[in-house]
């Protein structure tokens, strides 16, 4: 089950609205197929590894790292290509949360005589899995927050210089990072002052994540990094009902794709992007800010995950603070993470939480 988990874990980022699942086939304590779910999400990972075990998956058992699936789709139910393929057990962590399979999989096993294991390795499925199951559950993406800052809690100068806070290795770490996402989220205002691309670089990634900006006005420079590469890689605007149709149709024809979203004041809300986001089948989303933005993620309770990078300057209080005003008096309000990792990198200190 562990080889099937990391199977899973390769394809992160690249199999939405699809989870990304491993399955291992094992006959006579001899690991005879394996696969994972290929990237754009089929085929599935059972289907490969049973197309490589062959005739030998006759009485073998399948570790999969969900439960297989049960409808008709673009491709026949996997739990029909293991009862045809004549395996004897099946191990897996977890029920599907999606309600076309929800427990209708192991249903169809044991109606054919297939024994059935479950909750095997499930908490580190369910961590895997999380971005899959938030959205079938609660209909938004996994949402990671990523901050590079000093170790005063700053992310530029007064004269917004920010390049480059934390070294190349922790740089490069970030990359992989969004290799591992579906989509690369950042705020208006970071995109007008960074001009960045948001694509992964240098690690041999041929499917980009989707880019995403949030920008109610839709106010952004059209000879941008984003703007010149809207055909190159996916570029995904979120902004207000009351953007300028001109612009609208102005970045609709340069190949980006624009998500009208809701308001709250006169703010975009933020869960209303994210409900967007994952209506169009996004599962896990890596934000890189900025401060205003990463503050209504945090006041609005989306945030699962935080990643910081902190390096070893000091920038002094009129730098740019990471996140923006939360409006809190009292701590016991304040957004609580748990320490789940943290390691040096090049001199650099990467740091990760999860949600209290």
């Amino acid at each position: 089950m562990s080889l099937a988990l990391m199977l899973g874990r390769r394809g992160q980022g690249r199999t939405w609205p699809n989870p990304s699942v491993g399955c291992v086939i094992v006959r006579e304590s001899r690991i005879i197929g394996r696969g994972r779910t290929a990237d754009g999400g089929r085929p599935h990972a059972e289907t490969e590894a049973l197309n490589q075990a062959g005739a030998a998956a006759r009485g073998a058992t399948a570790y999969v790292a969900l439960e297989p699936c049960a409808h008709h789709g673009q491709t026949p139910p996997c739990a029909e290509a293991l009862i045809a393929a004549g395996v004897a057990r099946v191990v897996a962590p977890m029920a599907d949360s999606d309600p076309r399979v929800a427990g209708q999989g192991f249903a169809l096993l044991q109606k054919a005589g297939i024994e059935v294991t479950t909750g095997v390795l499930a908490n580190e499925a369910a961590r895997d899995l999380d971005g899959f199951l938030m959205r079938t559950e609660h209909g938004r993406p996994h949402l990671t927050l990523k901050l590079a800052s000093s170790f005063d809690g700053r992310i530029a100068t007064a004269t917004g210089q920010s390049q480059w806070i934390t070294g190349p290795a922790a740089r490069r770490h970030v990359h992989a990072l969004r290799a591992r996402h579906d989509a690369v989220m950042v705020g208006a205002g970071t995109a007008r002052m960074d001009d960045p691309s948001l694509t992964v670089r240098d690690l041999g990634i041929a499917q980009q994540p989707v880019r995403v900006v949030v920008s109610r006005r839709l106010d952004l420079p059209m000879m941008s990094k984003l703007a010149r590469s809207a055909k190159l890689a996916p570029l995904w605007l979120c902004h207000g009902p009351d953007a300028d149709p001109s612009l609208v149709d102005a970045w609709q024809g340069i190949g980006a794709t624009l998500i009208p979203c809701g308001l709250t004041g006169r703010q975009l809300d933020v869960r209303s992007v994210l409900q967007e986001l994952g209506a169009q089948g996004l599962t896990r989303v890596f934000c890189e800010g900025g401060g205003g933005l990463a503050a209504s993620l945090l006041a609005a309770d989306l945030v699962d995950e935080m990643v910081g990078y902190t390096a070893g300057l000091a920038i002094g209080a009129e730098g740019l603070p990471a996140i923006g005003a939360l409006g809190l008096s009292q701590l016991r309000d304040a957004p609580r993470f748990h320490l789940v990792e943290s390691q040096t990198i090049a001199g650099d200190m990467m740091h990760r939480w999860v949600r209290a």
